[in-house]
């Protein structure tokens, strides 16, 4: 008899678990809107919930090494603290050339160079970028 309720409780934890570990895939699996693609500044206490694209990867930032990676965009530096809502055309055309430039599996590690760098993404890129980086993850998934 002790068995039989062990067992229904073991498969009763089973199922809970495989919810869980289910429902947690399908939001991190939705695409994030451009709005979502925020950079948060190290110590203004903004943290990461793990529900979106960006945001995943900057949450990886504490277990990658924090060198930071060129990727021939060298000329973006002059650009670190500036808002992403606050560049001219000239400078998104700077941005919209590397970015376009690049393999699709670089653009989340661009991402990262320049989080770490301090540069903001403008928000013209953002939507495009997501795309991006949304369509990696569908079609590679990270184990």
């Amino acid at each position: 008899m002790w068995i039989l309720v062990l067992c229904l409780i073991a498969i009763a934890v089973t199922a809970a678990c495989a919810e869980l570990l289910t429902r947690n895939k399908g939001e991190k699996g939705q695409p994030a809107t451009g709005s979502e693609l925020q950079q948060s500044e190290p110590g203004t206490g903004q943290e990461c919930c793990g529900q979106h694209a960006i945001c995943e990867k900057e949450s990886l930032l504490a277990a990658v090494s924090r060198k930071i990676e060129y990727y021939d965009d060298e000329e973006l530096d002059r650009l670190q603290g500036i808002p992403s809502d606050k560049y001219t055309r000239e400078e998104e055309e700077e941005f919209r050339n590397v970015f376009y430039t690049m393999l699709p599996e670089d653009v989340a590690g661009w991402i990262r160079s320049l989080q770490l760098r301090g540069i903001a993404l403008p928000d013209s890129l953002k939507d495009e970028v997501l795309l991006i980086v949304s369509e990696r993850r569908t079609d590679h998934p990270v184990t």
